[in-house]
Formats: structure tokens, C-alpha cells, sequence
């Protein structure tokens, strides 16, 4: 069972990762093609366009869950926690480096390709293609969006992780509808003060990781782990 403190910590990352959303990705979430609705159809709209994004963060936490679920049973999720954690460490850390140590393969294509969805989404002003453009959102490459899905791994379960992402999307929404809504962006001194928090609720969640990892017997915090790859392989 995942613990409530790696949850909020998902929702947590993702209500203070909105504010990066609100400059990455604003010009779409002003763009919604709401224009021609009532009041009740912009906000219908612009729910849509959110949960397009929440729907993908989930479904992404079911593919990667899949692979924890399979480390999970292979009896290496207790190190794998403490690794992924480690690793959320290590990236904040490059993240602060003037010159980045480490590239993705494939960013700048992905990049080009989603972004080419979106631009025709964007043309089609209806629900469906505003739950559609939601859903496109959620595929752009983004750092946090990676850090959240090592967290989603580490659960270990598929539900699980699909949770762990749905609570991050879930954080992002408030920043992101309201900037939708009123057409307008957060001051800039509002959000590089709010920026400044990013990299402490990143730091929370590799921390927890870790915790998680070691097993201390905490509840909720730390459990101690069980090796269910014995329990499952043990017939007596």
C-alpha cells in the first residue's frame, strides 16, 4: 500500500510544478480554444483540456508501474526506492548547474512531434478536441514530469503508480485552470518566489524515497519490507 506522505508529496511536487507548467506551457492554456463558449462551457473546456493531462500522467504511471511491479516481485523494489532517490538528489542537483551534465536521447524529436499534435488540437474547437489537446500536453517532455514517473516506479504496484501520477497532475491543475479561466499569467516575482520551493518539495520526495527504501518499520513513512518474491515462490 502506498503511503500518504509519498501522495501528498506527488501532489505537492505537482502544485508547485505548476507554476514551471505556467511558463512552459501557458501560451497553450491561454490559447484553449474557449472563445466561443458560455461561462459553464469555457470551465467545461477547460476541465477537459486538464483532465487530458491528468489522463496521461495516469496512464503513463500504469506503463512505468508495470515496470516497478516487475522489480517489485523480482524482490529489488527496496533498493530500487533508494536508488530512485538518490537519482531525484543527484538531478536536483545538476539541475543547478550552469551547464547540464546529462541529455535525454530522442528530447528534441519527441519534442517536435507533440508539439505538432498539439498545434493541430488547438485548430479543433470542440470538447473532444480539448480533452485530445490535454492528453498531447501531457506527452511534453518535461524534467518533473520524469521525476514524478521515477517516484511512480518506485511504488512498485500499477495502481499504485497511477495514483502517484494522477495526485501529481492533480497538483498542477490549480495554477493551470486559473490561467485558462482569466487569460491572464501569475506575476513573475509571484511565481519565481513559488519556483524557489520547486526544488525543496523535489528534495522531500527523494528523501521519502530513500526512507521508504531502507525499510525503518515507520508506518506509512518507512514500512519494513516483506520479500514477497519468497512469499510467492514459498508453496507450503
Amino acid at each position: 500500500m502506498i503511503s500518504l506522505q509519498i501522495i501528498l508529496s506527488a501532489f505537492a511536487l505537482g502544485l508547485l510544478s505548476s507554476f514551471h507548467c505556467v511558463g512552459m506551457c501557458g501560451a497553450i492554456a491561454f490559447s484553449l480554444p474557449t472563445q466561443h463558449l458560455n461561462n459553464r462551457g469555457k470551465v467545461a473546456g477547460i476541465l477537459l483540456y486538464n483532465g487530458g493531462r491528468i489522463i496521461t500522467y495516469s496512464s503513463l504511471g500504469v506503463i512505468f508501474g508495470a515496470v516497478g511491479r516487475t522489480i517489485y516481485l523480482g524482490g529489488f523494489q527496496q533498493w530500487f526506492s533508494i536508488i530512485a532517490g538518490v537519482l531525484i538528489l543527484l538531478i536536483l542537483v545538476q539541475s543547478m548547474l550552469p551547464t547540464p551534465v546529462l541529455h535525454l536521447p530522442g528530447f528534441k524529436k519527441m519534442n517536435l512531434f507533440v508539439q505538432h499534435l498539439i498545434g493541430g488540437f488547438l485548430r479543433n474547437p470542440t470538447f473532444g478536441g480539448m480533452l485530445l489537446l490535454g492528453m498531447a500536453n501531457g506527452l511534453l517532455p518535461c524534467g518533473l514530469v520524469y521525476l514524478a514517473l521515477t517516484g511512480a516506479v518506485s511504488t512498485g504496484s500499477i495502481s499504485d503508480a497511477s495514483a502517484f501520477m494522477a495526485a501529481f497532475g492533480l497538483g498542477t491543475m490549480p495554477a493551470m485552470f486559473l490561467l485558462s479561466y482569466f487569460g491572464f499569467l501569475i506575476s513573475i516575482a509571484t511565481r519565481n518566489t513559488i519556483k524557489k520551493a520547486v526544488p525543496f518539495a523535489i528534495a522531500l520526495m527523494g528523501i521519502l524515497l530513500i526512507a521508504r527504501g531502507l525499510g525503518l518499520g515507520i508506518p506509512w513513512l518507512s514500512p519494513a519490507f516483506t520479500n514477497h518474491a519468497a512469499e510467492i515462490i514459498d508453496c507450503h
